[in-house]
């Protein structure tokens, strides 16, 4: 589910901290730097990077097409490849088999086998494409908020580390409490107070 389905769920989140000026050039950099890479035809099982909201496939950064008046709308993008551990054992056995077969041999050593393993995995792994998963970002960099659109921790836990990486900001997941200690103007008596509270049990 993303910004434009019939249907979402959302983190929201405080930015603290500013960027580098020119702010557009920065962020620019910045989602460049970190793009989704791709993993077809590579050994890699998983990644992770920013990609463009209209094109998530072709990630393309130039012209702030990122900037929607005074909102940055961007995507993160997870690809991952799934390899069944049948489909793994079958071509392990159809190796070993062959290997023993050339050798003349009755058995293969254990770093044999383990050499056997990590080539059949690798050579799967080149050949299966990779699964992506496209998480919608909506930040308005003056208001210092953010929604990240996925409620998955997962998600939101690859998001927040290349977030960091990328910006350099700090970002603070806004819920009742968060946004009450952020935002509420509370004198230090009344922090002291939401501090000390804990969650009420409405079922016996």
């Amino acid at each position: 589910m993303g910004l434009l389905s019939a249907s979402i769920s959302l983190a929201r989140y405080c930015v603290e901290g500013e960027l580098s000026k020119p702010i557009l050039k920065t962020l620019a950099d910045a989602l460049k730097k970190n793009a989704i890479m791709e993993i077809d035809n590579d050994i890699a099982e998983k990644t992770a990077g920013w990609t463009s909201f209209h094109t998530p496939y072709i990630p393309d950064f130039s012209g702030s097409s990122f900037s929607i008046g005074t909102y940055m709308v961007f995507s993160m993008r997870i690809d991952k490849k799934s390899l069944p551990s049948k489909v793994v054992n079958k071509h392990y056995t159809m190796e070993m088999a062959q290997t023993l077969a050339k050798s003349g041999r009755s058995f293969l050593t254990r770093e044999e086998r383990k050499m056997i393993k990590e080539m059949v995995t690798n050579k799967l792994l080149r050949q299966i494409p990779a699964t992506p998963n496209i998480y919608d970002i909506v930040w308005d960099y003056e208001g210092r908020r953010l929604m990240f659109f996925s409620n998955l921790k997962s998600a939101n836990e690859a998001f927040e580390t290349l977030f960091s990486q990328s910006f350099h900001l700090k970002l603070y997941r806004l819920f009742p409490y968060t946004t009450a200690e952020l935002s509420a103007g509370l004198s230090g008596a009344e922090l002291d107070r939401l501090s000390q509270l804990t969650p009420t049990r409405f079922n016996v």
